[in-house]
């Protein structure tokens, strides 16, 4: 019996000690923070009288010519959804200004009523399987290779291709990854980049995506009615990333939509965009754009027309948190849709612009 005692206190002495449950984090200590300031000095060589470059509702930077220009200022807050997050982006600026310009009026909503507010969502992942995210509010768009922060993007000014198309949405969302690479979202919507509904009909968005190390595609679409609940839309686009080295990527946008018209028919619009990224020094890349746009009943565009566009963007990165971008850009149309000093309309613009975004 004493021998057995002697055992019996060797092995609890030897036992180990249970680790202590690892201390709870604080919420706010969940809470990721950060901001962006983006500003730029633009010069149109047309001189416009009232200083806008680009068409109305569009130029969601660089907008402003001859001035220096507050593009966006932003602050977000965000908890990644493990299970439950949510996120805040509030922006001002000419940008905010300008992607919220078609919201519908009405009472309680408008332009005046959510241009501080590109995101306010929340989000929730459930244990089905690899894992569904939910999310519903105000969230990027699904559709487009550029978004609405600068420092994001390749270039300073965005395509048309991007203009024309949804930045924001508002809805709900179910994202689910069936592998490593291949991943869909479907999106039930209030409309086409509107926060408010413009009629008694909700829109859907979808999207199909693989994803590899040196390469990506998404196909998305959107279908729902506009203005009323009686004529539809119908658009696709698709977007294509490719990593050829370190030091060279290549980008594809290419969108197409149709429009039902009240009076009968349709019109139909499309475009493509191609880009391409260099590094030229670890520092230094170099960005070109070119792109076609045609849009002959003036659906998307407020104008028939044909659009052509080339960009060429020299980006400097001396710090990580700062990213400078000294960008010429050159727009032609088959219309006259360009301001001149005159106030009067001309075929074509040439801008240089200068942009500096500090991030956090």
């Amino acid at each position: 019996m004493v021998a057995l005692g002697v055992t019996l206190a060797v092995l609890s002495a030897n036992e180990p000690e249970p680790e202590p449950e690892p201390a709870q984090k604080a919420w706010f200590e969940a809470i990721t923070v950060r901001g962006a300031i983006d500003v730029y000095a633009a010069h149109n060589f047309n001189q416009p009288a009232d200083h806008a470059s680009f068409v109305p509702g569009t130029g969601t930077s660089g907008k402003r010519s001859d001035e220096v220009g507050l593009n966006l200022v932003s602050l977000e807050a965000l908890v990644d959804p493990a299970p439950v997050g949510f996120h805040l982006w509030i922006a001002a600026g000419t940008g905010a200004e300008i992607v919220h310009q078609a919201e519908p009026s009405g009472e309680s909503v408008g332009a005046q009523v959510w241009k501080y507010v590109q995101q306010a969502s929340v989000s929730a992942t459930v244990p089905f399987k690899r894992g569904l995210l939910l999310e519903g509010g105000i969230y990027p768009s699904h559709i487009g290779f550029e978004s609405l922060a600068s420092q994001s993007n390749w270039n300073y000014t965005r395509s048309w291709v991007g203009e024309f198309s949804p930045y924001y949405q508002a809805g709900v969302k179910a994202a689910y990854g069936f592998t490593d690479q291949l991943s869909a979202q479907l999106h039930l919507l209030n409309g086409w980049q509107t926060i408010a509904d413009n009629n008694h009909s909700l829109a859907a968005g979808t999207q199909l995506a693989l994803s590899f190390e040196r390469w990506s595609l998404a196909l998305n679409t959107y279908l729902g009615p506009e203005g009323d609940d009686v004529h539809w839309r119908f658009f696709g686009d698709l977007v294509v990333r490719v990593t050829v080295t370190r030091w060279l990527e290549l980008g594809l946008a290419a969108d197409a939509g149709l429009q039902q018209l009240a009076g009968g028919g349709s019109a139909v619009w499309h475009g493509v965009t191609g880009y391409a990224r260099f590094q030229l020094a670890r520092p230094l890349w170099l960005a070109l754009r070119g792109e076609y746009y045609r849009d002959p009943m003036g659906a998307i565009s407020g104008a028939g027309q044909t659009l052509a566009e080339g960009t060429a963007t020299l980006e400097f990165v001396p710090w990580r948190n700062l990213r400078l971008k000294l960008e010429g850009r050159y727009d032609h149309s088959t219309a006259r849709v360009f301001t001149d000093a005159a106030g009067g309309k001309v075929q074509a613009q040439a801008l240089v612009l200068l942009g500096a975004v500090a991030s956090f």
